[in-house]
């Protein structure tokens, strides 16, 4: 099914009794893919002809949906595992935010997946990261391992030289308490950037 005819289903249970191929047509022209709908604020998406309260919440509730299926399938599986399932959730997850966000991804002695919590949310271009604020909740969940992600808006994932500085920075604090840091993962629009990968950490 093209992603117009996927969205008209959704939004028929929402708005009945109504042709929903033109307005699943006007979400995708306005906010561009089928990621972009969904994480859309309420207000944007309100602003398209045909849809309210109650296609908003089907469109949130479907986003809700998928992140927790995505993040089942990584919960509890050590990371070497099932990389391409932990890249899919952080796409998932970021990739079509307006803000930046950073988040931590919090390991085991086995470097299975623990959980997963928004650090700081910042501007367009700038999230604020604390070194010792990483490490303190590290070792409150008694993790010993962490991924840090973070999402650029501009859509680009190439790594900042603050990202870079930010990394090292992390990985100074939490090497003398016995925590690694992973990676370090940018999420864009259209793909991922992690500093491991790139010989940066």
């Amino acid at each position: 099914m093209a992603d117009y005819e996927l969205l008209e289903l959704l939004l028929f249970s929402a708005i009945p009794r109504i042709d929903t191929k033109p307005i699943a047509r006007a979400l995708l022209r306005r906010f561009g893919t089928v990621g972009g709908i969904l994480a859309a604020p309420p207000e944007a998406l309100s602003q398209v002809p045909g849809i309210g309260e109650s296609a908003i919440v089907a469109l949130k509730a479907s986003r809700e949906i998928g992140r927790r299926a995505s993040w089942e399938a990584v919960e509890n599986r050590p990371v070497l595992g099932a990389w391409d399932a932990v890249l899919d959730y952080c796409r998932l997850k970021l990739a079509h935010e307006q803000t930046e966000r950073f988040h931590l991804l919090f390991l085991d002695s086995k470097n299975a997946l623990i959980a997963d919590e928004e650090q700081h949310r910042g501007t367009v271009n700038h999230t604020p990261v604390y070194p010792r604020e990483v490490v303190k909740r590290a070792l409150e969940l008694g993790a010993t391992a962490i991924i840090m992600v973070h999402n650029h808006p501009s859509g680009n994932p190439k790594p900042s030289a603050d990202d870079i500085a930010i990394t090292r920075d992390v990985i100074e604090a939490a090497a003398p308490l016995g925590i690694t840091v992973h990676d370090h993962i940018v999420i864009g629009k259209h793909g991922h950037a992690s500093l491991r990968g790139l010989g940066l950490m």
